[in-house]
């Protein structure tokens, strides 16, 4: 019994994280209170408490061996310079607790809410309304392009100056407002929201505001927010994709005939969005000096540079087919094209500084853009799929009344719910000034994988009116433009296998870059301060893991409101931390290169975020008809949290030992089947509906295809009355069984419906028709359409 109150009451001082000599105390004293020790056990246990208790000693004995152990056998992970320059350029926001093993649900709640001022929400509710107006997603594809009128109103109206501060012409929006924007387009046309987010996210604009000098700023913004620049960025070359590091464009320092120190330029760029319109090139290059004019250094590193698009020597008369899909995306080609030092972004200053540039901008698109992107397209898809499967009738049922498309749509509603709770805490934290980089790569991966899967579902429910091309149909173009979301900013596989984990650990782990540095500095001192505080955490963390598995959390302390998932989540985030920390125990630097180990740490540490973005969301929205949504979140995120740890562990050697007691109680399963039926019930209210929704487009043209689908399920419903009326009169053999023409005449005929009833009816059957109808084509039309 002793033994078992002793482990017990070192359980309690892990639990706690007791300082440790309070440990060699209790240990002490209990040793000599009930065991029966001996002189070897008490000179042993002298030497160990000198030997860790004492600094000195224990710098001399233990910590330097420790850190030339590391040193040579190259456990701990090595950081390039331009893996440097990357983890300096964000900074860490909650995924830092995360590392620690610990949720501040008062910290999330109160992260400040952006609103959209006056301004914002007025080019919202007008310009913006006002381009979706003007433009038809069929026509873009059929015209290959937006009309110029639309092209006009973009330029005039500032769309392209969003980001740019007032004081140089633009919006001066906030990242909130820009998101907005994106994601009423998105829902009227992929290309018109495309080509109105790229001069918005990664390009000269950003660029130019954050690192140009001041001459750069007072001459381009102006024009760039006006629209009388049209900006593009090059970076992407055939051998340089993800890895931009590896970019081969070139810039030579020369002196002109002048003497004037000049770059002369070849490149090669591709996949270059606006490129073939673009009349200012921000170009990435690796400036060279071979002549030594400016430094010491041949190679001076990667650097931005400006570009006319009608300098000499510049091909931009190409264009790429991105999937058909008719945004403007073009190669651009540069053979001995010479600019001048002003050209560069920052000028001298900004010389082998784009690196740094680049990881600092790219949170643009990752956290905001591409996001905002799939947002809208997941709302637009959940509205036509849930509206759709209503109308739509299979063997007597409506559609959305069948347990395979119920799971469908359920998914399809979460998922959204999801997408906008994240969002909404990302851009908060970013208004808020926060650069949350390892979040931003969270938000692109999950953002655009679960919009994948919420359009390759809403394509299995819709069936053949989802496949068949045409006015009608709402989905097939963004379908279409999937996978360009999923490989630009990063390709999706490498974000998640390198970068959400493999940067995290060391940008957002409270101690391991301090350790890194110790170790590179040969710090003792400051060694030994952070690897005791990183042995405490572990301990920490592997006790709480341990009690939480037992307990499944039951005695964690947090606020009522959905608390069980609250204490799941705190569970979840310690398991995260001990297992990461045993695992760079047992792999050291190896971890790296362990992807796939990395990508399921990146599952988990990404739904540990999703999750935590939902439950704030419901507690600040305080709609309690939400729940069910995030019910079924929860549980789907916890249950791919258990998939992920069991996945590690399966791969961490002899720790395969563990997978029946991790099986045994999981932290999270499946949703079950009749959160289903309760999510798609909770649609056919269309107050639900629409506000889940909320931020799309909402057509006034009736000849519109979305209008028309929402007004035939308005009539379906205003006369669902009217309706069942008639199949009471088919049940008691009244009237026959017929085609419903048929039956709604003969209705007519023996006083089921009055004649008012049967002209509304009727008038709701062919808005029905019309819009489960696809679309079809002369053959000669049929060529020429594109």
């Amino acid at each position: 019994m002793e033994t078992l109150i002793f482990a017990l009451i070192l359980l309690i001082f892990g639990f706690y994280s007791y300082p440790a000599i309070l440990w060699f105390v209790f240990i002490g004293v209990y040793s000599l209170t009930f065991f029966s020790t001996g002189v070897l056990f008490w000179i042993i246990f002298a030497l160990l408490a000198i030997v860790i208790l004492n600094k000195e000693v224990r710098q001399h004995f233990i910590i330097k061996s420790i850190l030339n152990f590391i040193k040579e056998k190259g456990l701990i992970p090595k950081i390039s310079k331009t893996e440097e320059q990357a983890l300096q350029a964000g900074t860490n926001f909650i995924e830092a607790d995360f590392f620690k093993g610990s949720v501040d649900f008062n910290k999330v709640k109160n992260e400040k809410i952006t609103l959209l001022n006056k301004e914002e929400q007025d080019f919202l509710d007008n310009e913006v309304e006002q381009l979706c107006a003007i433009e038809s997603d069929w026509q873009i594809f059929q015209n290959r392009d937006l009309s110029k009128e639309s092209w006009e109103f973009i330029k005039t109206k500032k769309f392209f100056g969003m980001i740019i501060p007032k004081e140089y012409g633009g919006l001066g929006f906030s990242a909130t407002a820009h998101s907005k924007v994106i994601e009423k387009l998105v829902s009227k046309s992929q290309v018109l929201a495309i080509t109105v987010m790229v001069p918005n996210s990664l390009g000269p604009a950003e660029l130019i505001l954050k690192h140009g000098t001041q001459e750069q700023k007072d001459y381009y913004l102006p024009r760039l927010a006006q629209g009388q620049e049209v900006p593009c960025f090059g970076l992407t070359e055939p051998n340089a994709g993800s890895d931009a590091t590896s970019i081969t464009s070139s810039g030579v320092l020369f002196k002109d005939e002048k003497g004037e120190i000049k770059i002369k330029l070849n490149f090669e760029k591709r996949y270059i969005t606006l490129g073939n319109i673009a009349t200012l090139i921000g170009l990435a290059f690796v400036l060279k000096d071979p002549d030594h004019l400016l430094s010491n250094e041949e190679n001076l590193g990667i650097t931005f540079g400006l570009i006319d698009s009608k300098t000499k020597g510049v091909d931009n008369s190409n264009r790429h087919d991105p999937l058909g899909i008719a945004f403007v995306n073009s190669p651009i080609f540069g053979k001995n094209v010479v600019i001048s030092l002003e050209n560069i972004i920052g000028g001298k200053e900004g010389i082998g500084k784009g690196w740094q540039m680049l990881v600092e901008s790219l949170s643009i698109g990752r956290g905001i853009s591409l996001p905002s992107v799939s947002l809208g397209g997941s709302k637009l898809a959940l509205k036509v799929v849930s509206t759709y499967t209503q109308l739509r009738e299979q063997f007597g049922l409506s559609i959305d009344k069948f347990e395979g498309v119920e799971e469908k749509i359920a998914k399809i509603a979460a998922f959204t719910y999801l997408l906008n709770a994240s969002r909404n805490y990302t851009l908060d934290a970013i208004d808020n000034g926060a650069k949350p980089a390892v979040i931003n790569s969270i938000m692109k991966y999950h953002a655009t994988e679960k919009f994948r899967e919420i359009i390759n579902d809403s394509m299995d429910v819709l069936g053949g009116a989802a496949i068949i091309r045409g006015e009608k149909n709402l989905l097939a173009h963004a379908y279409f433009a999937l996978p360009i979301s999923i490989t630009v900013e990063g390709a999706n596989i490498l974000t998640r296998n390198l970068m959400q984990f493999g940067q995290g650990l060391i940008k957002s782990h409270p101690y391991l870059y301090k350790q890194v540095l110790a170790i590179q500095n040969n710090d003792i001192d400051s060694f030994d301060t952070v690897l005791r505080k990183h042995i405490a955490l572990s301990i920490n963390s592997t006790i709480k893991s341990f009690v939480y598995f037992i307990s499944r959390g039951k005695f964690i302390k947090t606020s009522k409101e959905l608390q069980a998932y609250k204490k799941r989540l705190i569970w979840s985030a310690t398991s995260f931390t001990a297992l990461s920390n045993f695992s760079l125990v047992l792999l050291g630097a190896n971890i790296k290169k362990k992807e796939n180990i990395s990508a399921r740490f990146g599952d988990i540490l990404s739904w540990l975020y999703l999750i935590t973005a939902t439950i704030r969301e419901f507690e600040n929205s305080k709609k309690q008809e939400d729940k069910i949504l995030v019910e079924y979140i929860c549980e789907y995120g916890f249950y791919k949290i258990q998939e992920a740890r069991e996945d590690i562990i399966q791969n961490l050697g002899f720790m395969k030992i563990l997978l029946p007691f991790i099986r045994l109680n999981p932290i999270g399963i499946k949703p079950e089947d009749k959160l289903n039926r309760k999510i798609v019930e909770f649609l056919t209210n269309k107050e639900n509906l629409n506000s889940l929704c909320s931020g799309l487009y909402t057509p006034t043209n009736k000849k519109d295809p979305l209008y028309k689908l929402e007004e035939a399920l308005d009539l379906q419903n205003e006369n669902k009355q009217i309706l069942d009326r008639i199949k009471y009169a088919v049940k008691h053999e009244r009237i026959k069984k017929a085609a419903f023409l048929d039956m709604l005449e003969e209705s007519h005929n023996v006083g089921v419906i009055t004649n008012e009833e049967y002209e509304a009816l009727k008038l709701a059957y062919n808005k029905k028709m019309d819009v489960i109808h696809v679309d079809y084509f002369k053959d000669k039309i049929y060529k020429q359409q594109r």
